[in-house]
């Protein structure tokens, strides 16, 4: 058997093994982020016609783009919600092993550009894609269903990456085809990534990370410097440029975080440290998803490691540089680490630390691992680099099989979580969810009273202790108080929001005491006096929402219209506003939902086609429909 395809029944032993290790954790639930991105597959009854799924794809709320090629993905496995997570995440896996082989290919065209022989080449490429494949940290982006997203991006990013390489090896001989090549993968590989993820702008910058470390021991082809000038360097320097203007160096912390811009970039150092030194040394379980208790680097020594980490980046950095055309095979995979970090651990003020941001970056990282054990056949012998690989494979695909057995049990994981990670008011918190769901709610209620302790700035703790008070009965006017001197201090927490609503859900439908909406009224109106919360647009348009929620299960329908009023200018949205009629309608104020109704229509009529979710002749058609039934309703009880 030829050494060609000895390496190709390698790489499949490989994806088989990815595919076993990997099995127990599609028993898994769907976790977090799945919910609030996915639940729109139920809207409107379910997707069920092109209008629907139009719908489904551009109603996307995690980024500027909405990522509607990665939404898409999703009615491949179901077009109801609720639904079941095991077909989502089996095609999550699907893709991984997809994005494995183009880790293989992007390999193979790099080395074939720097000169190796097929041979060499073809066996790098295999085992470092099968370090990528079984690698451990990889475990969280595949089984949480929602990191589709970077699944996509990544995907059509390393095949537009092995795209442009083929091209840039024909460019010499066949020009014409090369620079088609070239420009195919960058432009419809990255309009795909950049569909699925935003992040998939950085497919410019990491092919230029690529070329900067490629030897120029030979002419340069005729047109390439001027190629690479327009589609490499100038959309790298769009990029730059647009970092350029989110910088402010801010001493005060943005609104929905607890650091600021200053502290986010100390921290960033050690935390892609940290990133690089799991790469390298696996372990059975990271950090998980709660990364809320993670230090913040408040100053250079503040801790010390900030200043070690940065101090250790810069000396890689600055060497792998120097050491770009000498030794690309070690230089090129930080320098293409690094770059595809640009976007998500640099100025923009995103949550500090998730493991899938490194998904693309560590596609190359395990190459040089790879080049060392087919070098040692020259001076060892091929039976040591056959047993150094299988040892390396076989630790990483049982610590892969272990991570993703634990991720096969949603509350088994969570509850890990909680007990790794004691500073993250989020992971204390779902471990409480946890303890109430499984009966326990006397020990939830202890842990969320000690975590609010040991962790007395988390507003998530604060409205999680008061609403398992109120959703057992046990609340009283001075816990509602208790909580309102805290909110109006602590510092601003979207889950804190969440919370909110959900408690203010269960005082207006269900059977809780009245006096409770009286006290969460009050509730409110301490909020409103936090500074960092009123400063974001998240609560500014929430608060008179839930106000008026309130206001309607009081039997106050005009001072409920009024705060409905407010909320329907400040959420701009045809959608909210329709929520609101039928909110006031299901109170039976059909006067009032009438007047709503029309506010609501001029909106339409102010909004703009692409912002809307579905087409503007379905909400034209509700509308008119809603006001043959309101106007009946009143016709109605006008007779009576």
């Amino acid at each position: 058997m030829t050494q060609s395809k000895i390496a190709i029944a390698a790489l499949l032993a490989l994806l088989g093994a990815t595919v076993w290790v990997y099995l127990p954790g599609l028993a898994g639930s769907f976790i977090f982020d799945d919910f609030h991105n996915l639940d729109a597959l139920g809207h409107y009854g379910g997707v069920t016609s092109w209008e629907s799924a139009r719908a489904f794809v551009f109603s996307g709320i995690s980024g500027p783009t909405g990522r509607p090629l990665a939404l898409a993905t999703f009615l491949l496995n179901d077009q109801y919600w609720p639904s079941q997570a095991m077909s989502f995440k089996y095609t999550n896996l699907m893709i991984h092993l997809l994005v494995g082989l183009g880790v293989c290919w992007a390999t193979l065209n790099l080395l074939r550009v720097l000169g190796y022989s097929e041979t060499e080449a073809a066996w790098i490429a295999v085992l470092s894609a099968g370090f990528w494949l079984l690698h451990p940290y990889f475990v969280s982006t595949t089984l949480y269903v929602i990191q589709r997203m970077t699944q996509l991006a990544t995907l059509f990013s390393i095949y537009g990456i092995a795209a442009y390489l083929h091209g840039r090896k024909l460019i010499r001989g066949r020009p014409a085809a090369g620079y088609a090549w070239m420009l195919g993968g960058l432009t419809v590989g990255g309009v795909l990534a950049v569909l699925s993820k935003e992040n998939g702008a950085l497919l410019p910058v990491m092919i230029l990370a690529i070329e900067a470390c490629i030897p120029q021991d030979k002419p340069v082809p005729r047109y390439f410097r001027l190629w690479k000038a327009v589609f490499l360097w100038v959309p790298t320097l769009v990029i730059l440029g647009y970092l350029a203007t989110q910088i402010d160096f801010s001493v005060n912390p943005w609104p929905n975080r607890p650091f600021n811009q200053v502290e986010r970039l100390l921290t960033q150092p050690v935390i892609v440290v940290e990133y690089l030194y799991d790469l390298f040394v696996p372990k059975f379980e990271g950090r998980g998803l709660f990364q809320d208790g993670f230090e913040i680097s408040r100053g250079i020594l503040q801790p010390p490691r900030t200043l070690v980490s940065i101090v250790a980046l810069l000396i890689l950095a600055t060497l792998a540089f120097i050491g770009r055309r000498k030794y690309p095979l070690l230089a090129l995979p930080l320098l293409f680490f690094l770059a595809g970090h640009l976007l998500e651990s640099t100025v923009i003020g995103l949550e500090l630390y998730f493991e899938h941001r490194n998904y693309l970056p560590a596609a190359y990282l395990f190459m040089p691992l790879a080049a060392g054990i087919v070098w040692l056949p020259k001076r060892f012998s091929v039976g040591l680099a056959v047993a150094v690989a299988l040892v390396l494979f076989g630790y990483l695909s049982f610590m892969t099989w272990q991570r993703a057995t634990l991720w096969s049990g949603g509350y088994r994981l969570i509850s890990y979580w909680a007990l790794k990670n004691p500073d993250s008011a989020r992971a204390q918190n779902g471990l409480a969810q946890i303890m109430v769901e499984t009966g326990r709610a006397d020990e939830a209620l202890e842990l969320l009273q000690r975590s609010v302790t040991r962790l007395p700035d988390s507003a998530n703790l604060t409205t999680s202790l008061l609403m398992l008070k109120v959703a057992d009965g046990s609340a009283e006017e001075k816990d509602f108080a208790w909580a309102g001197e805290r909110l109006a201090m602590q510092s601003f927490d979207a889950q804190a929001v969440k919370g909110i609503y959900g408690l203010v859900d269960f005082v207006t439908y269900r059977d809780a005491r009245e006096s409770y909406v009286a006290f969460t009224q009050k509730l409110l109106l301490r909020m409103a006096e936090n500074e960092r919360y009123m400063r974001f647009p998240l609560f500014q348009r929430f608060l008179p929402f839930q106000q008026g929620r309130l206001f309607l299960h009081q039997g106050h329908p005009e001072e409920a219209y009024e705060k409905f009023l407010v909320a329907m200018r400040l959420y701009g949205s045809i959608d909210s506003a329709m929520e609101m009629v039928v909110q006031m309608a299901s109170y039976g104020y059909a006067d009032y939902s009438l007047k709503l109704l029309d506010e609501a229509e001029k909106l339409l009529a102010a909004q703009e086609n692409k912002s809307l979710i579905r087409s503007r002749e379905a909400y034209q058609s509700d509308i008119a429909r809603i006001r043959h039934e309101l106007q009946e309703d009143l016709t109605s009880d006008r007779a009576r």
